[in-house]
C-alpha cells in the first residue's frame, strides 16, 4: 500500500475547454480510478488557472474584469469534469485567499533561502496604453525557430522566452510596437539548482515519457537561465516582499504551486493529512503530473525547482505523463479561427464514455494524433458498441428471456479464470506505467475473445438441448462481463456503473469478482445506441460554418 498523488493541468480561464486540452488530462481520472479500485489512498486535485494575461486580456476584449471570466469558464470546466466522471478530490481555483497564502508562504520560502534576487532589466512598455507589458500582451517571432510566439512559450518549438526575446515585437492590447524601459524585479535563480535538477530528473526520467525527458534533457544540456519571478499586472498573487509591493508573483510560478495549495485546501475541507501526500517518511509516496507536453518544463524543472528551493522538504515528482498534441480533421486546433471541437458542445450531443473511450484509445498519448469525426463516430459503433455493448446486452437480454432474469448455476472454467486475473496484472501495470492506450487494447482484445466465445457456444442452439449446460455457459458469460465492469471502469465508467447496477455488484475493485448464481438481473437497458454515420457530415458541416463564422469577424 501506498499514497498516491495525482496532479491534473491546471486550465487557463480564458475560454471554453476544446478536446485537445481534454485529451491532456483524462489520463489523470483513469490512473484515479484505477488506485483506488486497488484500495490505494488517492488524492487527485487541480482547478482553474484565473490569474495570469490570458484571463487579463480576453477581460480587456470584453470590457469586464478579470474576476468575471474567471468566474464563468471555472463553474463551466467544473461542470465539464462532472460530466465526464472526472473523480477529483478537489478541483478548485487560484484567485481564492487559500490559494494566495499558499503561494506566498513558498515564495517567502524562495527568498529565505536565498534562491530570489534583484535585477533592473529592460522591459517592454506599451507607450500607447501607458503600461509594461508582461507576457502574453507581448507577440512576435520566436528567436530559435521563426515561429509566431507570445511572451512566454514558444507553442511551435517549446522555447521558454521572456518578452523580451521575441523578434517584430507588437503589443497585443493596441497591435503598436513597444518600447523599452528599465524595470526591477524577483529573479528565481534557477541556474543555482542545475546540478540538483539534473540529479533529480536523471533518477525518476525512467518512469517519465520519451518526450518529457528529451525536452528536460534539451533545457539541461542548454543550461537553465534564470526566470523573473514578478511581473508588472494588477491581476494576481501579490508580491510578500517590500519594495514589490505593486506587482504580482508570476502566474508559471503561482500557477504549479497549485498542486501544493489545492491538497492543503482538500485537508482542511475535508480533514485529510496532506502531508502524507507530500513528506517522505510513512508510507511510500508515488507523485503524478498529467498535463500536455507544452507543460514539460513547469513541471520536471521548473515545480521541482520550487519544491526544492524552498525548503520545504517537499516530495518531488515522480511520473509524468505529458502528451503529444491533437489536431483536428488534420489542422491544428486554432481558438481565434474557432476550428475546434468544444467540450461543453460536444457534451451536449455525445455520451461521456464514447468522448472518453476516443481519447484514450486514440488520442496523443506518445505522438501526435488526429480527431475527426469519421473515425470519432466508428469508434463508437464499432469498439463501444459493437463489440463491448453487444457482448453485455446480447447476455444479458438472452439470460433476461430464458432464466427468468436470474444468473444461472455454472463454474468459471480455469481457462477464463487465468485470463481475467491474468489481464488485471497486465492492464494495471500499463496503466501505472501511463501506457493508457495499450491497457485499453489489452482489455479490449478480451472483449473479442468474450464475443467469440458467446458465439463459439451458441448458447442458443444449446438451450433446446439442455438447459443447464446452457445455463452454465451464461453464467460463465455474467462472470466476464463482472470482470470487465472493473476493468474498464477507469475508461468508460458510467457504462462500467450501468453493468454494476444490471449485476448488483459493489464498487469497483481490482480483482477478480464472481457474481453469485441465482442474483436478480435488475434495470437491464441498452449500454449504447448506434450513430447515425450520416452525423458525420453534419458535424464537419457544422465545423467548417464555425470557422467561416470566425473568419468574417475578423
Amino acid at each position: 500500500m501506498g499514497k498516491i498523488f495525482i496532479g491534473g493541468a491546471w486550465p487557463y480561464a480564458n475560454g471554453s475547454l476544446h478536446l485537445g486540452r481534454l485529451a491532456s488530462v483524462l489520463p489523470g481520472d483513469v490512473l484515479a480510478r484505477y488506485y483506488r479500485a486497488k484500495g490505494e489512498e488517492v488524492l487527485y486535485v487541480s482547478g482553474s488557472d484565473c490569474h495570469g494575461t490570458p484571463v487579463a486580456v480576453q477581460a480587456m476584449k470584453e470590457g469586464v474584469t478579470p474576476g468575471v471570466i474567471a468566474d464563468r469558464y471555472h463553474r463551466e470546466f467544473a461542470d465539464c469534469f462532472d460530466r465526464l466522471g472526472f473523480t477529483y478530490d478537489l478541483y478548485t481555483r487560484t484567485d481564492q485567499a487559500f490559494h494566495h497564502q499558499v503561494v506566498q508562504e513558498l515564495f517567502l520560502g524562495l527568498h529565505k533561502e536565498g534562491r530570489l534576487y534583484r535585477k533592473t532589466v529592460t522591459q517592454t512598455y506599451c507607450e500607447t496604453d501607458r503600461r509594461f507589458l508582461p507576457d502574453r500582451y507581448v507577440e512576435g517571432i520566436c528567436p530559435f525557430c521563426g515561429s509566431r510566439a507570445r511572451g512566454d512559450q514558444c507553442d511551435a518549438c517549446s522555447a521558454l522566452l521572456d518578452p523580451a526575446d521575441l523578434l517584430d515585437r507588437i503589443c497585443k492590447i493596441c497591435g503598436n510596437p513597444p518600447a523599452e524601459r528599465p524595470a526591477e524585479h524577483l529573479y528565481l535563480e534557477l541556474s543555482s539548482l542545475q546540478q540538483d535538477l539534473k540529479a533529480y530528473s536523471e533518477g525518476r526520467s525512467g518512469n517519465w515519457g520519451d518526450n518529457a525527458v528529451k525536452l528536460t534533457s534539451r533545457y539541461l544540456k542548454e543550461g537553465l537561465q534564470d526566470r523573473a519571478a514578478t511581473r508588472d499586472l494588477d491581476w494576481g498573487v501579490d508580491v510578500p516582499v517590500p519594495g514589490f509591493r505593486d506587482k504580482k508573483i508570476y502566474v508559471w510560478l503561482d500557477a504549479v504551486i497549485g498542486y501544493l495549495s489545492a491538497s492543503r485546501q482538500w485537508a482542511a475541507e475535508k480533514g485529510g493529512d496532506w502531508e502524507a501526500f507530500w513528506r517522505d517518511g510513512g508510507e511510500p509516496i508515488t507523485a503524478y503530473y498529467v498535463h500536455g507536453k507544452d507543460n514539460i518544463p513547469f513541471h520536471t524543472l521548473i515545480w521541482p525547482a520550487i519544491l526544492l528551493g524552498s525548503g520545504g522538504g517537499y516530495h518531488l515528482p515522480d511520473r509524468i505523463i505529458s502528451c503529444e498534441y491533437l489536431t483536428l480533421e488534420g489542422q491544428k486546433f486554432s481558438t481565434s479561427r474557432n476550428w475546434a471541437v468544444w467540450v461543453p458542445d460536444l457534451l451536449s450531443r455525445y455520451d461521456p464514455d464514447s468522448i472518453r473511450y476516443f481519447l484514450l484509445a486514440n488520442g496523443p498519448e506518445k505522438r501526435d494524433t488526429d480527431f475527426s469525426w469519421r473515425e470519432f463516430i466508428y469508434s463508437h459503433n464499432g469498439e463501444l458498441l459493437g463489440a463491448f455493448g453487444n457482448f453485455v446486452n446480447r447476455t444479458l437480454a438472452f439470460l433476461n428471456r430464458s432464466f427468468e432474469g436470474r444468473v444461472p448455476a455454472g463454474k468459471l472454467g480455469d481457462e477464463w479464470r487465468l485470463r481475467l486475473e491474468r489481464l488485471y496484472t497486465e492492464a494495471g501495470t500499463l496503466i501505472e506505467d501511463g501506457h493508457f492506450k495499450r491497457a485499453l487494447e489489452r482489455i479490449f482484445a478480451v472483449v473479442r475473445e468474450g464475443n467469440h466465445f458467446f458465439d463459439e457456444q451458441q448458447p442458443w442452439a444449446v438451450l433446446k438441448e439442455d438447459r443447464a449446460a446452457c445455463g452454465a455457459i451464461l453464467y460463465e458469460c455474467v462472470q466476464i462481463i463482472a470482470n470487465f465492469a472493473n476493468l474498464l471502469e477507469p475508461f468508460i465508467p458510467f457504462a462500467c456503473g450501468q453493468i454494476r447496477r444490471f449485476l448488483a455488484l459493489g464498487a469497483p475493485s481490482w480483482q477478480l469478482e464472481l457474481v453469485p448464481a441465482g442474483r436478480e438481473i435488475t434495470e437491464l437497458r441498452l449500454l449504447f445506441e448506434r450513430i447515425d454515420p450520416g452525423v458525420i457530415e453534419e458535424e464537419r458541416e457544422r465545423l467548417n460554418d464555425q470557422a467561416a463564422a470566425a473568419e468574417r469577424q475578423e
